[in-house]
C-alpha cells in the first residue's frame, strides 16, 4: 500500500491541509477551514473533482481538526484506509535551531514556543495546529517543516545586519528568510525541467503571492533571500511595505505621535499594494490601470521596479544568472507582473517570449526564447508535496 502524509499548515483563524502520496506527487485530498472562533465559520473538502462546502461555527483548531477528520470520514478517502504514516506541519520560524525537516518531541515543541516573538502571528498558531493534532493522531509520528530551514545556512554576509552585534547577539536579530520551503522547491524543480545539474545553476526564485519573496539560489543552497528577521523587509508586497527606511518609524513616531503598534499595523497591514493604491488584489489593481487611475499605475511600477532591483542585485550576488523562476498566486498566474519585471534586463541576458508568457500557468513552463541566455519560466510551486516528501524522509 502506498504511503501516504496528512500535510496541516495551521494558522491564526484557518487550518488548510492535504492527504498527499509523496511517492505519485498528488494530492488525494485537500480542504481549507476558517474563520476559526468566529460566528460563522467556513469548511471546503476536496476530494477528485467532488468539492463538500459546509457553513459552520468552528469554535477552536480542535474543533476545526476534528471536522477536518469526520470529513476524511464521511466523504473520504478514509484516513484509517489511506496507510497515513506521519503527519507533516508548516513552520513559519525554525530561527538558528533547524536546518530540515525535524520529528516533534517536547523539546522541539518547547523550541517553536521559544521562538513565537520572532513570528508572533505565525508560530503560536502552528503550535496549536501540532498539539491539537498529536491529540487526534496520537499513533503516527508528526514532523515540522521550517520556512526558515532553507535559509539557515545562509553566508554571514547576508545573513547579518550591520547592528551593534552585542545587541543582535542578545535579541537573535539576523535574516531568517521565509518561503524557503517553495523556494527550495522551485529552484529544484526548474533544473529538473530544464534537464540542467542543480549543482551548476545559479537560479534567482520569485514567490510572488499577497506576501512574496525572492531568493538567490547558487548551487542549489541559498546565498540570499529578501525576507528578513520577520517576513515584512524585501518585496512590495499586498500589505506590507518591503524595504523602507528604518528612521520611517521614528519620524512616524516623533511627528505623527504613532505608537509601535499603530506602525507595525501600518507596516504590515495597511502598506504594500493596498497602502498605495487602495486594492491588494493584482486583478483589481490591473483594472483600475486600464481605467486610467493614475496612483494604481504608480503603485504598479513601484511594484515592479522593486522585482528588477532584486533580479539585478541577486545577479550580482551569485555571479551572474542562469534561470529566473516565477512562481506563487501572482507569479504563475500574472502575465503583466512577469513581463514587467523583466523589462530592460536584456543587458542580463533575460527576457520572454510575449506568445509564450500569455495567460495564466497551471503547469510549470518555460517563458524565454529558445537560445535565451537566462532560461525564464514559470514554476507552480507545491508547499504541501514539499512538507510531504521531507516528513517521509525524515523518518
Amino acid at each position: 500500500m502506498t504511503d501516504t502524509v496528512l500535510v496541516i499548515n495551521s494558522g491564526s483563524s484557518s487550518i488548510k491541509y492535504q492527504l498527499v502520496d509523496p511517492a505519485a506527487g498528488t494530492a488525494l485530498a485537500s480542504g481549507l477551514v476558517e474563520r476559526i472562533g468566529e460566528p460563522a465559520g467556513r469548511v471546503v473538502h476536496k476530494q477528485g473533482a467532488q468539492t463538500t462546502e459546509r457553513e459552520t461555527a468552528v469554535a477552536d483548531h480542535g474543533d476545526g481538526l476534528r471536522i477536518v477528520t469526520s470529513l476524511f470520514d464521511e466523504v473520504g478517502p478514509s484516513l484509517a484506509e489511506a496507510n497515513v504514516v506521519a503527519v507533516g506541519h508548516r513552520v513559519v520560524m525554525g530561527g538558528r535551531y533547524y536546518d530540515g525537516p525535524v520529528r516533534v518531541d517536547e523539546d522541539v515543541l518547547a523550541t517553536i514556543e521559544r521562538l513565537s516573538p520572532l513570528a508572533p502571528l505565525h508560530n503560536p498558531a502552528n503550535l496549536t495546529g501540532i498539539r491539537v493534532a498529536r491529540e487526534l493522531f496520537p499513533d503516527v509520528p508528526h514532523v515540522a517543516v521550517f520556512d526558515t530551514a532553507f535559509f539557515r545556512n545562509l553566508p554571514d554576509d547576508a545573513a547579518t545586519y550591520a547592528l551593534d552585534r552585542e545587541v543582535a547577539g542578545q535579541y537573535s536579530v539576523r535574516r531568517y528568510g521565509a518561503h524557503g520551503t517553495s523556494h527550495q522547491y522551485v529552484s529544484t524543480r526548474a533544473a529538473e525541467i530544464l534537464g540542467r545539474d542543480l549543482a551548476e545553476l545559479r537560479t534567482v526564485v520569485l514567490h510572488l503571492g499577497n506576501g512574496a519573496s525572492a531568493s538567490a539560489v547558487k548551487g542549489g543552497h541559498a546565498v540570499d533571500t529578501s525576507m528578513g528577521l520577520t517576513p515584512l523587509e524585501g518585496l512590495v508586497m499586498g500589505t506590507r511595505t518591503g524595504d523602507i527606511d528604518p528612521a520611517v518609524v521614528f519620524h512616524l513616531a516623533r511627528n505623527a505621535g504613532m505608537s509601535i503598534d499603530e506602525i507595525d499595523d501600518l507596516f504590515n497591514k495597511r502598506s504594500g499594494l493596498k497602502g498605495l493604491t487602495g486594492v491588494n488584489d493584482l486583478r483589481e489593481l490591473h483594472d483600475l490601470v486600464a481605467a486610467g487611475d493614475s496612483a494604481a499605475r504608480v503603485g504598479l511600477d513601484v511594484y515592479t521596479h522593486r522585482l528588477r532591483k532584486y533580479i539585478g542585485a541577486y545577479a550580482a550576488v551569485m555571479g551572474g544568472l542562469d534561470v529566473l523562476a516565477f512562481t506563487a498566486g501572482v507569479g504563475e498566474n500574472d502575465d503583466v507582473v512577469r513581463a514587467d519585471a523583466v523589462r530592460g534586463l536584456e543587458f542580463l541576458g533575460v527576457q520572454i517570449d510575449p506568445e509564450l508568457n500569455a495567460g495564466r500557468m497551471k503547469e510549470a513552463k518555460v517563458i524565454s526564447p529558445a537560445g535565451a541566455r537566462v532560461a525564464v519560466l514559470v514554476v507552480p510551486t507545491n508547499e504541501e508535496l514539499a512538507i510531504a516528501r521531507q516528513a517521509l524522509a525524515q523518518l
